[in-house]
């Protein structure tokens, strides 16, 4: 089928071609139309040549007409030949079948399968049926793919795989596929034994070859068929289109009448002048637009182009034989812009057609249209480079040096002194600070960049930036009241060639941040109600700036000092660990990094770090109640863990009433990690609530990081317990703590920001300040998002040799001879001047444990920057305080202990509790004078533990 297809396409494509069209006459009919019949001969061809080439209607009707029938023809060709093709497969399908069925079953087909050489007495059969069912082939094939039977003889034997899997079931089918004789259809049928069994297969196969032979003996027959109705519909569609032609050969008065109504129509409403000129220059034709426009006489036409007072140059066009497309004549004060076509292939007289379109407004329009998108681009510039940055002096910069030299030559800001320092700016007052310029030259007369300039009151200038009107001075040279202002500087100013100026308040909210000169120098045009429109536009886009700019300074310095006066100002004396310590604001603003170093009775030191979710104001406020809450905390005392709770019970209680007061974002999110270090002992117990690990650096230059088990951040209320992770460091171990902002950026995930940081702090031996120094450069983000902070503590031991411990039998008998040796170990360290109320503070908490404490009780002497009194046992109930009475014997011992010691209080651990007292060791402490007796009498004092 594709084969007679292509033929068919091919015998199409060699059917004479018509020729194109040449042309029409005047009236749109061929001009043999008029002579009536066409002589024979070669006349008649001319004619039918003719004919054909003329662009009527009875033409395209004919060609209309002869494309249809080709189109039909053709379709029903194609629709009998697929029909065909389609029979005669389907004709094939049912041969080839009934011969493989017949022949599979027929009579002594089994005895020559099971017989010593089944080809030879199965081919001859097998050849002799094929020829009688008309098949290619007739090939009888074993279950195992063996060929037994072919009609090429070179195929038995050849073990043959084809799609007979089916047909080895038991079920015949017919397909078409590729095998050995080619694309083929094949029809295959078991051969089965008495049993039902199938023993071979036997397959029928005709060629698509032959079938489509079949089908192109019959296409002469078609395309004969097809070419006759050809030439029959063709020959009617001839006659109706003669028909039809001479039909249409004349007008009537009515379409004569339509025609003119409709041509006068549009020739005269058209918006575009129209001039038809023939030979010799003569006017033939002038439609109402191009008699406007030329300003021509009502008797125009007839008469000479050069009689009717138009320009030369404009003459000279209309009367020459050139062509011209868009040329700008001048006619009286219209600028014309004028187009020339030759009619002579178009109509019976020589001549030319002009068409004039006035593009003096045009131009105007167009000059105007320019300037705005010049100007709108101006502000899109303007908006995207004035929003980029939150520094007002920036800002300002960004303003100057968008306007030049797109709007003006020179441009100056200057602002009220508040706002460059982030301040609300006065209600009034003139005096301005030059804070950016613009296109000005090194020897410029104006005010230098940060100058603080003002002017005289009752002045325009003055006036206009005190009640924020807008002021245009378009000659300068003729304007005495801006001369009057600095005279010899206004000399200086037209002596560079300035001549025009603009001064634009800049207002936001209705305030006066400051205002901005424009200037204008040498060829420029002055400036004009236009351009003073357009800077105030710029400007007001330029002070939302400057004012966000301005807002934004003033809230990141409040924050900053917020945060500096919350953060530690200094680190506390202490002689446990050797601290350094680094904070970087994050350059989005002020965030919630805090750290802190509380030092803790016993010779212990707390290190805090913690995050708070956010920057600005609010956030350096939550660290700042966050750090005092540490602080208040830590003055009980408790562990790691249980700070972190009661921190965590806080953070809730503060988000409930924030969230009540709408008082802004909650805290819930912020971390926190609070790690103890004991001097004495060198063991450090550290909890976190969702920070960050610390790292430790040993002595030998290992780095390990510290993981408590994990804990929620703060306020989330999940009602899991902060667990503690303990541990005993050796002297001259390195803790470090620190936030998200040093190890984890956009460019740099948490474990490649962890293993920076341990690369960092691996090596040799550093002191904290080192070690701070080499990570903040090691870690430290080119532009951070986030704050950092960072706190590296050395630890140190405290000598043993002024560590004093004894353990207290819970006998009254035993108080004595411990307190005895406690003073001794006091003189011993040079305290002789403490040891009267280290004797009676240690009385009075010994003798306390011994009556109301439980065992073991212990005492411990710390000889520290203080001198410290433990006095530990197994109860965990708490001395209080009670208002003890004249005549009572008991209930004075804690307000002893309170006279003598500087500090005292009470620390529980999981075996019970311990009550301490500190006493300062410096040389310069006073010596007390006072007996304690005098403050005894009406005192508050101290009960037993019950």
């Amino acid at each position: 089928m594709t084969g007679h297809s292509g033929r068919f396409r091919r015998w199409l494509n060699r059917a004479p071609s018509r020729s194109d069209s040449r042309g029409v006459s005047p009236t749109g009919s061929d001009p043999d139309d008029r002579q009536g019949e066409h002589p024979a001969g070669a006349g008649g061809s001319r004619g039918l040549r003719a004919w054909l080439t003329t662009r009527s209607v009875a033409r395209e009707v004919f060609l209309l007409q002869l494309v249809l029938v080709v189109l039909l023809i053709a379709a029903a060709v194609l629709a009998i030949v697929v029909q065909t093709q389609r029979d005669i497969m389907t004709d094939a399908r049912h041969r080839t079948l009934a011969a493989a069925e017949s022949f599979a079953n027929s009579w002594g087909l089994q005895d020559a399968l099971n017989s010593d050489n089944p080809t030879a007495k199965l081919q001859p059969r097998a050849e002799a049926a094929r020829k009688a069912a008309g098949v290619d082939a007739l090939i009888v094939y074993k279950l195992d793919g063996i060929t037994l039977t072919h009609s090429d003889p070179r195929q038995i034997g050849k073990h043959v795989i084809g799609p007979y899997a089916e047909a080895a079931r038991g079920k015949p089918f017919t397909r078409t596929f590729q095998g050995a004789l080619g694309l083929s259809v094949v029809s295959a049928a078991p051969v089965k034994d008495s049993s039902g069994r199938v023993i071979a297969i036997v397959s029928a196969p005709v060629t698509v070859e032959n079938v489509q032979k079949s089908v192109n003996r019959q296409l002469p027959l078609f395309l004969g068929t097809a070419v006759g109705a050809l030439a029959l519909a063709g020959g009617g569609a001839g006659l109706v289109s003669r028909r039809l032609r001479r039909q249409t050969h004349g007008l009537g008065p009515t379409e004569m009448t339509r025609m003119y109504e409709h041509h006068d129509a549009v020739l005269h409403a058209v918006r575009e002048g129209v001039l038809i000129v023939g030979r010799g220059g003569r006017l033939l034709l002038a439609n109402d637009e191009a008699r406007r426009l030329l300003d021509l006489p009502a008797d125009a036409e007839g008469h000479h182009v050069g009689d009717l007072g138009l320009d030369s140059r404009t003459v000279d066009l209309l009367t020459s034989d050139r062509a011209a497309t868009d040329e700008v004549h001048l006619a009286q004060d219209r600028l014309l812009a004028l187009n020339k076509r030759s009619t002579a292939p178009y109509g019976a007289h020589h001549g030319s057609v002009v068409t004039l379109r006035d593009t003096t407004e045009l131009r105007w329009l167009t000059g105007r249209a320019e300037r705005a998108r010049e100007r709108l681009r101006l502000l899109y510039d303007a908006g995207v480079r004035i929003g980029s940055t939150l520094n007002v002096e920036r800002t300002a910069a960004a303003l100057a040096q968008v306007a030049v030299p797109r709007f003006a030559d020179i441009v100056a800001v200057k602002l009220r002194d508040p706002v460059l320092q982030g301040e609300e700016p006065a209600a009034a007052g003139t005096k301005l600070q030059r804070a950016a310029f613009a296109g000005l030259a090194v020897d410029h007369p104006l005010h230098p960049v940060g100058e603080l300039m003002g002017f005289d009151p009752g002045t325009p200038v003055a006036a206009g930036v005190d009640q924020g009107r807008s002021m245009a001075v378009p000659d300068l040279a003729g304007s005495s009241e801006w001369r009057s202002q600095n005279p010899e500087r206004a000399r200086r100013i037209l002596d560079h060639g300035v001549h025009s100026l603009m001064v634009v308040p800049l207002l936001a909210r209705g305030v006066v941040l400051g205002a901005v000169d424009f200037w204008r120098s040498g060829s420029s045009p002055p400036f004009d109600d236009e351009d003073l429109s357009f800077a105030e536009e710029l400007a007001g886009r330029a002070a939302v700036g400057i004012d966000n700019a301005r807002r934004y300074t003033r809230e990141r310095t409040m924050a900053m000092t917020l945060q500096r006066s919350l953060m530690p100002r200094g680190l506390p004396e202490q002689d446990a660990l050797e601290v350094a310590h680094r904070y970087l604001p994050a350059q989005a603003g002020v965030g919630g990094d805090w750290f802190d170093v509380i030092p803790l009775p016993g010779a212990r030191v707390a290190l805090v770090i913690g995050d708070v979710v956010g920057h600005g104001l609010h956030a350096a406020a939550t660290m700042g109640r966050l750090r005092i809450a540490v602080h208040n905390f830590s003055a009980l005392d408790l562990s790691p863990d249980e700070l972190l709770g009661h921190l965590d019970e806080l953070v809730t209680r503060i988000d409930v009433q924030d969230e009540d007061t709408e008082a802004g974002p909650a805290i819930t999110g912020a971390t926190c990690l609070y790690v103890v270090y004991d001097f004495v002992s060198g063991r450090v117990t550290a909890a976190t609530a969702g920070h960050l690990p610390p790292a430790v650096a040993y002595p030998d230059g290992r780095v390990e990081f510290l993981h408590p088990p994990v804990s929620p951040p703060l306020g989330l209320s999940s009602g899991l317990p902060f667990e503690p992770i303990e541990l005993s460091l050796p002297e001259g171990s390195r803790l470090v703590l620190y936030t998200d902002g040093l190890v984890e950026d956009r460019s740099r995930d948490l474990d490649e920001g962890l293993e920076a940081l341990r690369a960092a702090l691996a090596g040799p031996d550093r002191t904290p300040a080192e070690t701070c120094a080499t990570v903040m450069q090691a870690l430290l983000p080119t532009r951070s998002a986030d704050d950092v902070a960072l706190l590296v503590a050395r630890t140190r031991r405290l000598d043993p040799a002024r560590v004093a411990e004894w353990d207290v039998a819970r006998d009254p008998a035993a108080v004595g001879p411990v307190r005895n040796a406690c003073v001794r170990q006091v003189t011993d360290w040079g305290l002789e001047d403490l040891a009267f109320s280290t004797e009676l503070i240690l009385s009075e908490l010994i003798t306390n444990a011994v009556r109301y404490g439980s065992e073991p009780i212990h005492v411990r002497l710390l000889h520290t920057r203080t001198l410290i009194c433990e006095v530990s046992d197994g109860s965990s109930t708490s001395p209080h305080v009670r208002q003890a009475k004249d005549t009572d014997e008991e209930g004075r011992g804690l307000f002893l202990v309170a006279q003598f010691a500087e500090q005292w209080g009470t620390r529980y651990s999981p075996r019970g509790k311990t009550i301490w007292a500190a006493q300062a060791v410096a040389p310069d402490a006073p010596p007390r004078d006072e007996e304690p007796g005098e403050h005894l009498p009406g005192r508050r004092g101290h009960s037993g533990e019950g």
